[in-house]
Formats: C-alpha cells, sequence, structure tokens
C-alpha cells in the first residue's frame, strides 16, 4: 500500500492521502486528533488564505480563471480551439497581442 503525500508551498508534508479501508479503521482516532487540534489552534493560525497568483503565473490563464470562464468559454470567445487557448497558458512567454485580445474578451468585472 502506497500512501500519497501532498507538500505545502514550503515542501513539507502538509497533507496524506490514504485508502478508505484503513481511514475507516483509524476513523476514531484520527477524528479525535483533529478535534484537538481544532482545540488548540489560534483564531490567527486557522487557516492561511488561498492567493491564486502564488499557483498560477501565466497571466492567460489568471485573467481566465478570476473571470471565472472555461478554456473553452474562453476559446469561443477568441474564435480559436480550447487546445490552443491551453497551449497559450502553458506557455512562458506571452505576446502583447494575444493578452491584448483576451483583454478584450474577458470582461472588465474580472
Amino acid at each position: 500500500m502506497t500512501l500519497q503525500k501532498i507538500k505545502s508551498i514550503q515542501g513539507k508534508d502538509e497533507y496524506v492521502l490514504l485508502p478508505i479501508a484503513v481511514y475507516r479503521a483509524l476513523k476514531d482516532q484520527i477524528e479525535k486528533e483533529l478535534a484537538a487540534c481544532k482545540a488548540n489552534q489560534d483564531d490567527e493560525q486557522a487557516y492561511e488564505p488561498f492567493v491564486l497568483e502564488d499557483y498560477v503565473d501565466n497571466p492567460i490563464a489568471l485573467a481566465r480563471i478570476k473571470a471565472g470562464i472555461t478554456q473553452e468559454q474562453l476559446a469561443q470567445r477568441l474564435g480559436v480551439s480550447q487546445a490552443y487557448v491551453s497551449q497559450i497558458e502553458r506557455r512562458n512567454n506571452i505576446t502583447s497581442k494575444m493578452l491584448e485580445r483576451v483583454r478584450a474578451a474577458i470582461p472588465e468585472t474580472a
């Protein structure tokens, strides 16, 4: 059996995925530990806010996600395929012409 570890931005182990059978066997113990952790947390340390910019570098992908639209919807607005939008979002360098096209296609409320 392999357990999958999920690391934090700082590279430390943050979460672990385990098989449901293991979870069921340890459920009571896990719930007690979680309750103890929750009781010991300060309000300030309850959570760390999710900052999208920490995870998404591409300005087109960032704008699309903030606008709440899918790649398919952006593709329709640009008159291109979803696959092309996906390619653009994987690029490290985006041309100013493409940025302007995307700005025109995504509403300003985003």
